[in-house]
């Protein structure tokens, strides 16, 4: 008897235990916002337009810094931008045609993005956690004068990150 109530103890406590112990690489996590760049003089065209040379640099804490996928070495149509978990807002210097010349002056034309937003967490799994979704996104860009970025346009209202997948916002330049 002892050992067959043992044998169901034993069961029900391996039984317990669920799919999601272990967080599978393929389990959405806090998601970066998908930028997308279009030619400002083609609005309805539809096909995304070439940053050449974009550099993206990370305003403040924490992470500041170059964003290792957008080093100034290459030109890009789109771009995954990881938000703060921690602040309602994010920045970054976008550089359209980054270049370091002979002297070690920098060239080409930094334009400072704001991105402002509503922290949501959501529950994950118990193995995975939380993430982080943000509503209400918002992209002002700082008039210094010599904008390369001319418009930034949500491509819904109230605006959510929620998934990668689905361009959030189009720049025009």
């Amino acid at each position: 008897m002892k050992k067959i109530i043992a044998l169901l103890v034993l069961c029900f406590t391996v039984g317990s235990c669920e799919k999601d112990d272990i967080c599978s690489e393929t389990t959405e996590t806090t998601p970066k916002i998908h930028i997308a760049f279009y030619d400002i003089t083609l609005p309805s065209e539809n096909t995304p337009k070439n940053v050449n040379r974009l550099r993206v640099t990370g305003v403040g804490d924490p992470d500041p810094g170059v964003v290792s996928s957008y080093d100034g070495s290459k030109a890009q149509k789109e771009v995954y931008l990881p938000l703060k978990t921690t602040e309602n807002s994010t920045q970054f210097i976008l550089h359209k045609g980054y270049k370091i010349d002979e002297n070690d002056t920098v060239l080409g034309n930094p334009d400072t993005i704001t991105i402002s937003y509503v922290r949501k967490e959501v529950y994950v799994s118990r193995a995975c956690g939380y993430k982080t979704i943000f509503e209400n996104v918002v992209i002002s860009v700082e008039d210094d004068g010599n904008k390369w970025i001319q418009l930034a346009q949500s491509v819904n209202d109230n605006q959510t990150v929620e998934h990668e997948d689905d361009i959030h916002y189009k720049i025009y330049h």
